[in-house]
């Protein structure tokens, strides 16, 4: 197996009194994807507020490929290679689809005096625009406002945005939430599209286990902050405890 590509050590947080995460060791591996499940409150989101730097550890460290990042902030954990979708879009809204993966692009091409100079003159950073537009099926919208798509395809936009960024570890926090049964395949086929690359890492944070099944190449669960499971998706399913905890008491709260 390669050498990890992202990796925690006893990571931990406290707020006051109450321990979130709670000495949390793990290894993420490229050409592998981990689904993050357990019932609500269970430290899933937290964690990966640590992994990409929206939170500060108490104690434990963050590795990216055997480097301390645990002190740096979500803008160079970004520039190292992490990148993070959220629960919620986090889109320019009043600008183009198309002009939101051009800024994407910019960013990742050390360009942002670019901003300042018309679209046209960089027609690099269009051309690579145009090429993230068309793997999220988003080429008929470019001249829309992000704001004016549908939930389903916002969400498209965002994973779009991602890949322009070219990283090497991809976090997605419930990538199908507020999405309808008929939109939910497109996402999931981005990300599968991502998941055939035995170069990247992703992790999912996901409670929907239809979601859970048709990504997870592993699955750890998470109770009370701990760590409670790491295996394959089938060991970690039939696990006794997993299934008391989880599957068993929290589902229906959690489905």
């Amino acid at each position: 197996m390669p050498s990890p590509s992202l990796s925690t050590r006893d990571l931990t947080i406290r707020f006051g009194g109450h321990v979130a995460v709670n000495t949390v060791t793990c290894d993420f591996h490229p050409g592998e994807t981990t689904v993050i499940v357990g019932p609500n409150g269970a430290g899933k989101t937290t964690y990966f507020n640590l992994i990409s730097g929206q939170l500060t550890a108490s104690a434990g460290k963050v590795e990216k490929s055997g480097e301390d990042i645990t002190r740096l902030s979500p803008s160079s954990r970004a520039r190292r290679g992490i990148g993070r979708a959220f629960q919620l879009t986090n889109l320019f809204p009043q600008l183009s689809v198309l002009e939101n993966i051009r800024l994407a692009v910019q960013a990742r091409a050390g360009a942002g005096w670019g901003l300042l100079r018309p679209a046209p003159s960089r027609r690099d950073l269009i051309d690579s625009a145009e090429h993230y537009l068309a793997a999220a099926q988003l080429t008929n919208r470019a001249a829309m406002p992000a704001a004016s798509l549908p939930h389903g395809d916002q969400r498209k936009l965002e994973v779009a945005l991602l890949m322009a960024m070219e990283p090497d570890i991809y976090m997605f926090d419930e990538p199908t939430a507020g999405m309808s049964l008929d939109q939910a395949p497109a996402v999931l086929e981005l990300i599968a599209k991502i998941k055939s690359d035995p170069t990247k890492t992703v992790l999912l944070v996901e409670h929907k286990m239809d979601v859970v099944r048709a990504l997870a190449d592993r699955i750890i669960v998470l109770h009370n902050g701990e760590l409670l499971a790491d295996g394959a998706p089938g060991e970690v399913m039939d696990s006794k405890i997993v299934r008391d905890v989880y599957l068993g008491t929290a589902t229906e709260e959690t489905a």
